[in-house]
């Protein structure tokens, strides 16, 4: 998430490899021969397994997004990973990792439908103190596969790291964007309270009326919501866990019930348990085990 810093490994035998081997290279649980497996793990490479209206893959995005029919999908919710402001001594070239970056987004750009969109999360590459949006080359990549960005969405959090020689950052961003002309926004499913309730016109044609919409107003393109921290009540044991809130925020804005959403990153499955509870289909993706178990006993319902 915030301040993100990407770090490689050299020698490795292509860029998908080299950027995931260096990104969980920070100590994240790997699979041990002899190790015992939950039952309900699927190992990867062998097929989802079905949790509810949720469709989970183990295995690399690069490797499970190619096998799915294209035009199957209606959004995209995803963050992808990142590690969060930690210094290593050799980082990921920039260049490398939109060249990863690109070649997912193209994958997923394959799967929506003429209807679809994505919400895309990112935050910050830092080098050497110098900070570089990642939207900011992410959104030429939406405009080149013919996309229209809708919304930069500000998430505004109170909580991250804290920086000595800059402002600490406490925003990352969403953008959102269509394949086409005709999508899904729901603005009534997401209003917000009005500052003043009940408030009228006090003179003119309309005088006496209303003048807010009764069901809220539009919350606009800054969200203030709390991220997972330690003692949040979401907390689970992953680094970057989507707060409920936010992907609330977006799926009944952008689907319809029965609207199928994809997670390419989908780290402790938020995304699938935000869509079971909302009545969407969801399918997710996750390359490491530790994660994989861990979103399959959260939307199974089970204590994480």
């Amino acid at each position: 998430m915030t301040d993100c810093i990407l770090e490689r490994q050299p020698a490795q035998t292509d860029l998908f490899t080299q950027f995931l081997t260096a990104l969980h290279a920070d100590g994240m649980e790997r699979v041990v021969p002899g190790r015992e497996r939950s039952p309900e793990c699927p190992r990867a490479g062998t097929g989802p397994i079905r949790v509810g209206a949720c469709e989970l893959h183990h295995g690399d995005a690069a490797g499970i997004l190619p096998t799915l029919p294209a035009g199957s999908v209606d959004l995209i919710v995803t963050s992808p990973p990142y590690n969060i402001g930690k210094s290593y001594e050799t980082r990921t070239p920039l260049t490398h990792y939109v060249a990863f970056i690109e070649q997912i987004i193209g994958e997923c750009h394959r799967l929506l439908g003429p209807h679809g969109a994505m919400s895309w999360q990112v935050g910050n590459y830092v080098h050497k103190g110098e900070v570089i949006p990642i939207d900011s080359l992410i959104i030429p990549i939406f405009r080149s596969l013919g996309m229209k960005v809708r919304n930069r969405v500000v998430w505004s959090f109170g909580h991250g790291l804290h920086c000595s020689k800059r402002l600490s950052g406490r925003h990352e961003t969403i953008v959102w964007a269509t394949k086409s002309d005709d999508y899904t926004f729901d603005l009534d499913a997401i209003r917000v309270p009005q500052k003043y309730p009940g408030k009228r016109y006090y003179k003119g044609p309309r005088k006496g009326e209303l003048s807010g919409n009764p069901k809220g107003k539009n919350p606009g393109d800054v969200w203030d919501i709390s991220n997972v921290k330690h003692n949040h009540p979401e907390k689970l044991d992953h680094p970057c866990q989507f707060p409920e809130e936010l992907i609330d925020r977006l799926v009944l804005s952008l689907t319809a019930t029965d609207d199928v959403v994809l997670d390419p990153f989908a780290g402790s499955g938020t995304v699938g348990a935000v869509c079971n509870r909302l009545g969407r289909k969801s399918i997710l993706v996750e390359r490491e085990e530790k994660y994989v178990r861990m979103a399959t006993r959260r939307l199974a319902g089970h204590a994480v």
